[in-house]
């Protein structure tokens, strides 16, 4: 078993940090910053740390009049609310004057488990790829998750980055390392974590560690199974996928989101028109959240290791 480590978390520590050397963040809530995590900011830094309680919609237009006056805010709530009842003035008076805003979401995905099918968004990720200037990140792990929050400092523009509720496995080590070999996050980049020869996993948030099990499960039937970290869905490391269609052939997406429009459309969309190549798209099949832990619900949909492996599997049956 991997060590576990909550990315809310990291967030809520990395966004005090970085509190001290930019004195020109302030963060929002919508009255959720015990669970995003934002509460540590806002003790740290009461008089930049703004509650707006249970009003998404305006969460968005007073970071947007912030944003305007040379502020850097970061805007945090669940997914489902801020892209269910906060869209239309992100869209407005955010993405469409190009301001400099974070949103960084939690409780995305099936992870929000027990909360019920109210609280479901797994079309999120559809939604904000589909607005123009918006840049999205889905970070794999913990430590990702510090690195991708760093990297929105030094971003301009519009940001969407999305987090799970529960503690997921760890894919890097210590100060976002691989094998030893210190990364550098870089938004519209990837990590290539498992080179591979008959088949390549790309994958987002926790759904990484699942494709890296799922590759070392298929190594011993004789596969070698590539894995990328596809932590930037807009703008989409469009090398990297062509570069994994061309060495191995065949493609799994994976994604803890519906099939439709997020990672594996984004793949989808890209092979169509550059080298159309088998591929595979593992995530929610157009259906509803229910309500569940996130384990459970991994396995009633169908986004487990050994799901994975059985979509590469088919994915080489579909080219043959």
């Amino acid at each position: 078993m991997r060590p576990s480590a909550s990315m809310r978390e990291a967030y809520g520590r990395t966004l005090a940090e970085l509190g001290e050397e930019h004195p020109e963040i302030v963060v929002l809530d919508a009255d959720l910053s015990t669970s995003t995590h934002t509460s540590l900011f806002a003790r740290r830094f009461p008089e930049r740390f703004f509650n707006v309680g249970v009003a998404e919609a305006n969460l968005m237009g007073v970071a947007a009049g912030l944003a305007s006056c040379g502020k850097l805010p970061f805007v945090s709530t669940f997914s489902v609310f801020a892209t269910e009842k906060g869209l239309s003035q992100f869209k407005q008076s955010i993405a469409y004057p190009n301001l400099n805003v974070k949103v960084v979401v939690t409780h995305g995905g099936l992870s929000v488990g027990e909360d019920g099918a109210s609280h479901f968004c797994l079309w999120d990720l559809a939604v904000m790829r589909s607005l123009p200037r918006t840049t999205v990140i889905v970070p794999a792990d913990a430590f990702e998750t510090e690195e991708a929050v760093r990297a929105l400092v030094e971003h301009r523009g519009p940001a969407f980055l999305r987090l799970p509720r529960a503690k997921t496995g760890l894919v890097y080590g210590e100060g976002y390392t691989h094998r030893g070999e210190k990364l550098e996050f870089r938004i519209g980049g990837s990590v290539v974590l498992e080179e591979g020869e008959d088949a390549t996993i790309l994958a987002c948030g926790p759904l990484v560690v699942e494709a890296l099990e799922a590759s070392e499960a298929l190594r011993r039937e004789g596969l070698r199974v590539g894995v990328v970290d596809m932590h930037t869905l807009k703008p989409l490391d469009e090398g990297a996928v062509l570069r994994a269609a061309s060495e191995t052939g065949f493609l799994v997406t994976a994604e803890d989101h519906s099939v439709v429009g997020g990672l594996g459309g984004a793949v989808a969309e890209l092979l169509a028109e550059r080298r159309p190549t088998p591929l595979r798209r593992v995530g929610v099949r157009d259906e509803f959240g229910k309500s569940g832990s996130w384990r459970e619900l991994y396995e009633f949909y169908g986004l487990t290791s050994r799901h994975l492996q059985e979509a590469v599997r088919e994915v080489r049956r579909m080219g043959r």
